[in-house]
């Protein structure tokens, strides 16, 4: 029947897919049947998207890429054993481990570094900023025009969230699916899998309701364990690979704002060291002194980053540990806390003795305070300026201001909710030295050199 062209005159490639799924499902009723046989499914899967304006074929398909794996990867003795069905080893396992566990160091090295994308200018205190605006501010006029979900994301607007947008959406003039990155990868970001119904106090979610439909799709088709009943808030166990770019977030914002601090004279090089070599044994402190001494080291900024590389070293092997040694929870969704929560007691008491001197001298010391303060004046009056650009159209100055509005923003929507997304999106997207340069020209303070 699958030879004949009346079978595929109305097929699609996700009824195939589904086709493809039930009967990988029943392979296994076949035991006893194939006995020594090798079943061969010659299906290519290279395909065109009908739906784009000019026909675009995928030229590598799944097939081809796992021959150029193979290929590159003649040698492997493991994978050798495999094509010809021989049995596998203690050794053989560990060599799969390693391939897959390299598999794994992709996506969550891809995730790291977008998970922060959608972050606004000034960091949580933009977040604030943003988040002011619509429960105190002029923005608070707003809440009859939307839906009751969206202005939940507004009132609690997320930098996750925010990402999540950032990769998916289709913006104006744009080809859809964002930036087309794999399932695993997107799941891999969303630290909070639920909607911002489902915020409590803490304030975080992981998507917009514009967005909603594609996150349950992803966690749908990645096999995410649902927590929430039909009608609920929609709510999902995190993906397994959360917790690993969890601690590398962790890792690196804690441990390298040590760093910072030394270098700002926020903390001394006494205060900074002891810190750091607060993760390890009497034993390994000395290691690592007596390596700096050998190396001839006298700088102490120098000094801070080996001891700095030394700890993220330290972390990241035992996270790794935590999250090998804690699977079974973390596919059952019942793992509660982080992976640094799970690492040794002296690692885990270093990290948050280093947690506690950083919101006590760091993240409150004056430069950055300062820093806040200026930045949440900033997008509390960019705020003010472009919602009121969007909200009223007609007026003048707000068709001036739309107009510096870059084309993938869909600013001059006929739909409200879409025109006030666009100036979230498009404040959210600016850096802190463009908010600052579109703040000092909306106030008139600076103008272009003519």
């Amino acid at each position: 029947m699958v030879q004949t062209p009346q079978f595929w005159e109305n097929e699609s490639l996700d009824a195939l897919e589904g086709v493809r799924r039930e009967l990988r499902e029943i392979v296994h009723l076949l035991k006893e049947q194939r006995q020594n046989k090798k079943f061969v499914i010659d299906i290519e899967d290279e395909y065109t998207i009908s739906k784009a304006p000019v026909n675009v074929v995928i030229q590598t398909t799944y097939k081809q890429r796992v021959i150029d794996y193979l290929a590159e990867n003649s040698n492997n003795e493991t994978l050798r054993k495999i094509q010809n069905f021989e049995q596998l080893t203690a050794a053989d396992i560990q060599e799969l481990e390693r391939i897959f566990f390299e598999e794994l160091g992709t996506i969550v090295s891809t995730a790291c570094l977008a998970h922060d994308m959608g972050n606004p200018p000034f960091g949580h205190s933009g977040e604030k900023a943003i988040q002011a605006f619509f429960r105190e501010g002029r923005g608070l006029a707003l809440k009859p025009c939307v839906s009751a979900q969206m202005w939940e994301d507004l009132t609690h607007f997320e930098g996750n969230a925010n990402a999540f947008r950032l990769l998916t959406h289709r913006f104006h003039g744009r080809r859809d699916g964002g930036f087309v990155m794999t399932y695993s990868t997107l799941a891999s970001i969303v630290k909070y899998p639920y909607s911002s119904e489902c915020a409590g106090k803490k304030g975080k979610f992981g998507f917009f309701c514009f967005e909603q439909e594609a996150f349950q799709r992803i966690a749908d088709d990645l096999g995410m364990l649902r927590l929430s009943a039909e009608g609920e808030p929609l709510r999902y166990a995190r993906h397994p690979l959360v917790y690993l770019v969890e601690a590398a977030d962790d890792i690196c914002y804690e441990i390298m704002d040590i760093e910072d601090a030394h270098k700002l004279r926020i903390l001394s090089y006494g205060e900074a060291s002891g810190l750091l070599l607060g993760f390890f044994s009497d034993e390994s402190r000395k290691n690592i002194l007596d390596r700096i001494e050998e190396e001839g080291i006298t700088d102490n900024n120098e000094k801070i980053v080996y001891m700095r590389a030394c700890a993220i070293g330290l972390l990241e092997n035992e996270c790794a540990k935590a999250f090998v040694q804690h699977e079974q929870e973390i596919l059952a969704g019942t793992l509660q806390g982080s992976l640094i929560d799970h690492v040794a007691p002296l690692v885990r008491d270093a990290y948050r003795h280093c947690t506690e001197v950083s919101v006590q001298r760091i993240y409150n010391s004056k430069p950055v305070l300062d820093v806040e303060l200026s930045g949440y004046k900033i997008m509390e009056t960019l705020m003010d300026t472009l919602i009121e650009a969007a909200t009223a159209p007609g007026k003048f100055h707000s068709e001036q201001l739309r107009k510096r509005f870059s084309s993938q923003y869909d600013i001059n929507s006929d739909d409200f909710a879409t025109r006030v997304m666009a100036v979230i999106d498009y404040i959210s997207g600016m850096t802190d030295i463009f908010a600052l340069d579109i703040y000092q020209k909306i106030q008139g303070i600076s103008l272009p050199i003519v």
